[in-house]
């Protein structure tokens, strides 16, 4: 096996088969042979993608075409897979993230029946082999299969529970805003495919100059508007914290390993495209910080463990949509990827409170978990610190490198970011006082059969808790450490083309280091405050006023969506129904009842009586006649 590259079907292949395995034998699998199987499969992608980034790591990539998928005319689309930086990079994190979920479902869904266990096991391998198309398709057509498989996924997981009624609604509101986004992602396909002929990334790429700056534009933007559902931007982001409906490791994978990275991952993918279209770029910076700040606003007043967290991902995606709009794919992708780890974590650990807590997922009925639960404290706390930003962890590394390629195009931007960051670290001290420390606020009950979670649950987060820690070194910056961004060099070749095209502002060390450290100082000094003042909370049930009242609310965005959009189209849609129930179907069944009536009279002149025949022959003879003499006249 010289080339493993060429191998790399394999891959996705093995979660397909555990989706096939698991599904087709749900009925006579027992728990522990579903639960190897649907791990077993991605932990063999996983080993496979380590060997393919090995060798990608020495600078071999290449294209691996399976068959012909589609061919008209001059056209052809092949089924091909890309294998590079990017794509292996993304292989890892999917199948690795992946894994650890998977490991951990097996013991969190263990109250579920045989048949359910199965056929949860055999939806994650399927959403798992669907991101795994979606970033390793050397095309448009393939990344969109994928595209669907992922958003077909979730709309299965989150609706996981689907006798729940909310739980249902809350996936086909998934699956509807996803589909308003991958319209946009459609017609940026077609257009391509009508302006160019091809949609293989290479040569999309290489015809870039055919395209005029208009078409670019209006591709870039149609692109824009798919990533918008997948990663839940402004304004298609209110279908991600109502995916919380699900079981808790779906939350972990959608928001970690699969879906929410789709659109980060496109817009990475068509960098060149992006950096060609100054307007879509300011678009783009634009969305992303208006969502980091709405987000995070949100998530200041959120008392729902995993609601908190759902916010916090929609904030974050912000930020790294912040890094493309700015032209930092690297540092986009960095951030993708430390996230990926602590977000994991967070959901992991926010799943290990509930099953220890019998389902409770309200803040304000915990508090002082610490000491029942003191791993997943520690790797909670952990998952906290990386998201926040505070060094060394890994989400300062990945932060700091969006926010230093931010103030370098606009000051104003930085700034803005920078409160997110504060935001960031008000919510997350909040849950996470309000969770483990000061007194119990649960009932009895909970409080007798408060215990740490199972081994399978834990070792995930230990791990997580270690890729957080460790994880930003990766991507060290230039101000700490010379030629020591061992990420941004790797991923240097697929942004090559963007590169030559960007103007470089680089700001001077001492100025990155002054901000980095009056940002750091800010940020503890806010943790600080804000686990002092949570720490202490006691439960009340004063409903909150003012603008408390209104983050509680969600700004009212779900209301203003009913009033504005829903509710119209519902009355639109009756309206409709009435024209088509006494327009439509009154003309279609008209006629068929006139021509019933008329066939009824006609069939009378058929009544068999010779008398009747005669007379009736008898009239015609004299109208004939009749009408003889008068045309003559």
């Amino acid at each position: 096996m010289n080339n493993i590259i060429d191998y790399v079907w394999l891959v996705p292949l093995f979660p397909l088969a555990g989706f096939l395995i698991n599904g087709l034998l749900r009925n006579s699998l027992s728990k522990p042979l579903t639960g190897i199987v649907g791990s077993g499969v991605i932990l063999a992608s996983f080993v496979v993608s380590v060997l393919i980034f090995l060798q990608v790591k020495t600078g071999s990539t290449g294209t691996v075409t399976l068959f012909d998928f589609i061919s008209y005319d001059k056209t052809s689309i092949p089924f091909a897979f890309q294998v590079d930086q990017l794509s292996s990079l993304f292989m890892l994190v999917i199948t690795g993230i992946g894994f650890l979920i998977h490991l951990y479902s097996t013991a969190y869904m263990h109250e579920e029946s045989d048949m359910h266990f199965a056929r949860y096991f055999a939806y994650l391998n399927l959403f798992v082999f669907s991101m795994l198309l979606l970033v390793l398709g050397s095309n448009y057509v393939i990344m969109f299969i994928g595209w669907e498989g992922v958003g077909l996924c979730s709309y299965l997981l989150i609706g996981y529970w689907f006798k729940n009624i909310e739980y249902t609604s809350a996936a086909k509101k998934a699956f509807v805003m996803n589909r308003i986004g991958d319209l946009g992602f459609l017609l940026a396909v077609f257009w391509l495919l009508a302006k160019l002929g091809t949609v293989t990334y290479s040569e999309v790429f290489e015809k870039v100059n055919l395209l005029s700056a208009n078409d670019i534009t209006i591709i870039t933007l149609l692109l824009f508007v798919g990533a918008t559902g997948k990663s839940a931007q402004i304004p298609l982001y209110t279908w991600l914290p109502d995916a919380m409906a699900g079981p808790t490791p779906v939350s972990a994978l959608i928001h970690a390993a699969t879906m929410v990275t789709a659109g980060v991952y496109m817009i990475a993918r068509s960098n060149i495209l992006y950096t060609m279209a100054p307007v879509t770029q300011s678009v783009v910076t634009i969305i992303g910080v208006a969502t980091a700040l709405l987000a995070a606003s949100i998530a200041l007043k959120q008392n729902d463990i995993k609601k908190v967290l759902a916010y916090s991902t929609v904030s974050q995606l912000g930020y790294m949509v912040v890094g493309l709009g700015v032209g930092a794919y690297g540092g986009a992708v960095f951030h993708m990827m430390t996230h990926a780890f602590f977000k994991a974590l967070l959901f992991l650990g926010a799943g290990s409170v509930i099953h220890a807590m019998h389902h409770e997922q309200d803040i304000r009925s915990m508090g002082g978990l610490k000491k029942h639960l003191p791993i997943t404290h520690i790797t909670f706390l952990m998952g906290c610190l990386a998201v926040t930003g505070i060094p060394p962890f890994s989400g300062f590394f990945s932060k700091d490198e969006i926010l230093m390629a931010a103030i370098s195009k606009n000051p104003i931007v930085y700034v803005l970011g920078v409160a997110g960051a504060l935001m960031t670290t008000f919510y997350m001290y909040r849950l996470y006082a309000m969770t483990f420390l000061g007194k119990f606020r649960g009932t009895h009950e909970q409080e007798h059969h408060l215990h740490e979670s199972p081994t399978a649950m834990t070792i995930p987060l230990i791990i997580l808790a270690v890729l957080s820690l460790v994880g930003g070194f990766v991507g060290v910056p230039e101000v700490f450490l010379h030629n020591a961004n061992f990420l941004k060099d790797f991923l240097a070749p697929v942004f090559e083309k963007s590169t030559a095209l960007q103007t470089a502002h680089e700001i001077s060390h001492s100025t990155e280091l002054m901000l980095m450290g009056a940002a750091t100082a800010v940020i503890i000094v806010m943790m600080i405050f804000v686990i002092k003042k949570f720490s202490k909370y006691e439960k009340t049930l004063e409903p909150s006023a003012g603008l408390g009242r209104v983050l509680e609310n969600k700004w009212y965005v779900d209301e203003i969506y009913d009033a504005v959009i829903t509710k119209p189209v519902n009355v639109f849609g009756k309206l409709l129904e009435k024209f088509d129930k006494y327009g439509v179907d009154w003309v279609v069944n008209g006629v068929g009842r006139t021509v019933q009536y008329a066939s009824r009279q006609v069939r009378l002149l058929q009544s068999g009586q010779v008398g009747s025949y005669v007379l009736l022959m008898v009239i015609g003879m004299i109208l004939f006649f009749a009408l003889q003499i008068f045309a003559k006249k």
